[in-house]
């Protein structure tokens, strides 16, 4: 650990070419104190290091101490700071891993490119969870993670929709999938490749089993396959709407992709009030009632029969309650 903190050092001086002693201990989370050991072994140890004293002092290397990557472009040198996900690896429990390696990065780079690559991750900030919605508590993703990059078998209490919904199952895990801010554990057992919510995991333990990979299991090939399969499954019913102009509009803010690509695809020329009829998937009628309201009064439904009688008392219902007095 304190070999791997005076690398950071190390990294950091060359990075930022002067910072104080408690610039450094807030940076790397101990206490000046230990900065300042840090920095007599370092000292011991042949390192050029400088200390400026004063209020606008701080430590800085002599000369030396630099290397640069070569063939990097400036272009690539940015690009480099927009493919990372901090929260994620945090979430992994790879956070001081990826901050290490940004650190190498930056502290290799040629001046020029660093300062390029450091107005990158000034300017642009990836947030992964979705509006509306807090982040799901997933206190076994580190574990997971764990079991995953070294193969080894885990056991798990998992919660399920159907019936029973407790589960024990022994799963070979092989990718984690982070997907709208929620993260999915793709996993294989004696039958087949499944798809699990980590945040529905109740309880976890990782065996000292290990596990082979298959040879043909593409994680991303699996993923694309998965969701395909999901939309499927989903959506048995249809919906036919007649739906304005303005709802025409509203739809892609307003549904998902799978019924907006379905309503494009199916509508019908507009009618002399300007309406449109369209059929959407629906996954049932309890489901797709919420969703339809959004449109108010810019959407009928046509069918099926008992979509259109639910909406019916459901608008009943709200007239009756708005009749009432305050």
């Amino acid at each position: 650990m304190r070999a791997s903190r005076l690398v950071s050092i190390l990294l950091l001086l060359q990075t930022r070419e002067r910072m104080t002693a408690q610039q450094l201990a807030d940076t790397l989370e101990v206490s000046v104190r230990t900065i300042y050991r840090d920095m007599e072994s370092l000292s011991a140890a042949g390192v050029p290091l400088y200390g400026d004293p004063g209020h606008d002092g701080g430590y800085r290397l002599l000369g030396g101490f630099r290397t640069h990557l070569t063939g990097l472009t400036a272009d690539e040198a940015e690009s480099l700071f927009l493919t990372g996900l901090p929260t994620a690896a945090a979430d992994l429990g790879l956070g001081a891993v990826v901050t290490a390696a940004e650190l190498k990065l930056m502290a290799a780079l040629p001046a020029e490119l660093r300062e390029r690559a450091g107005r990158v991750t000034e300017r642009f900030h990836l947030d992964a969870p979705s509006w509306y919605h807090d982040a799901e508590r997933t206190p076994y993703l580190t574990a997971i993670a764990d079991a995953v990059w070294n193969g080894l078998a885990v056991r798990m209490r998992y919660l399920r929709w159907e019936e029973p919904h407790e589960t024990t199952r022994t799963v070979k895990p092989y990718g984690l999938v982070l997907k709208a801010g929620c993260w999915y554990l793709v996993a294989g057992n004696t039958e087949q490749i499944r798809t699990y919510r980590v945040s529905r995991i109740l309880d976890l333990d990782v065996l000292d089993e290990r596990f082979d990979r298959p040879d043909k299991f593409d994680l991303a090939d699996y993923w694309r396959t998965y969701l395909e399969y999901f939309d499927a499954r989903r959506h048995q019913g249809e919906a036919t709407l007649r739906l304005s102009p303005n709802a025409l509009d509203r739809l892609p803010h307003l549904m998902e992709p799978a019924v907006v690509h379905a309503a494009r695809r199916t509508s019908t020329p507009p009618d002399p009030d300007g309406w449109t009829r369209v059929t959407i998937p629906i996954e049932s009628v309890e489901q797709a009632l919420p969703g339809l309201l959004k449109l108010g009064a810019d959407a009928e439904i046509l069918a099926p029969a008992e979509l259109r009688e639910q909406i019916t008392q459901t608008l009943d219902t709200l007239i009756n309650i708005y009749r009432r007095p305050a």
